[in-house]
């Protein structure tokens, strides 16, 4: 195909899967210079390629493929926490989860209004973590528990259960763990 063809629609969607499935996470802005359209044609991809039950998950870090078949052999424990600090403590909040070698999956709000409000962070690494405070920091936007006086949930992921015991008792030492 010649460098000035253009992809129809269904063809680029194909190739976002592509891409996705070989590298991910990518941002929509990536995928649009990859695709040479605008980011809002991928962002309706995406929403089109969701509704044809493709997991693609919107993270911070961009777009991810979920391929539920490339599962690691280990299994993963599952701990969901409740935290309360300010938007200032975010960042050691993050810092000190991922240097016990736990993931944080999302962060889950109570709303009074709207009820459960949640939003997926995935960060596995330091260097995630400082990407997510980047982004936060250069978009001007809120953290989301800043409605909820800072208390939230997050999802934990770790290798073993060992681990998710000792973060959370890392946490209740710094004043971050709610507990009854």
């Amino acid at each position: 195909m010649a460098n000035n063809t253009k992809l129809t629609g269904d063809e680029r969607r194909a190739k976002l899967l592509d891409w996705l499935k070989s590298s991910s996470p990518l941002t929509g802005t990536e995928l649009a210079q990859r695709a040479k359209v605008s980011r809002q044609v991928i962002v309706q991809d995406m929403t089109l390629l969701k509704a044809r039950n493709e997991p693609i998950l919107a993270t911070s870090q961009g777009y991810v493929y979920m391929d539920h078949d490339k599962k690691d052999n280990a299994a993963l424990y599952e701990r969901v926490i409740a935290v309360q600090h300010t938007p200032q403590q975010s960042e050691e909040e993050l810092l000190l989860i991922v240097d016990y070698g736990v993931s944080v999956q999302d962060v889950i709000v109570e709303h009074p209004i709207y009820g459960q409000i949640s939003a997926q962070i995935r960060v596995n690494t330091r260097k995630e973590v400082y990407d997510f405070m980047r982004n936060i920091r250069s978009s001007g936007a809120a953290f989301i528990s800043e409605l909820t006086n800072g208390v939230h949930l997050h999802t934990l992921t770790s290798p073993s259960e060992e681990r998710l015991d000792e973060v959370c008792e890392a946490l209740k030492e710094i004043g971050f763990l709610i507990t009854d």
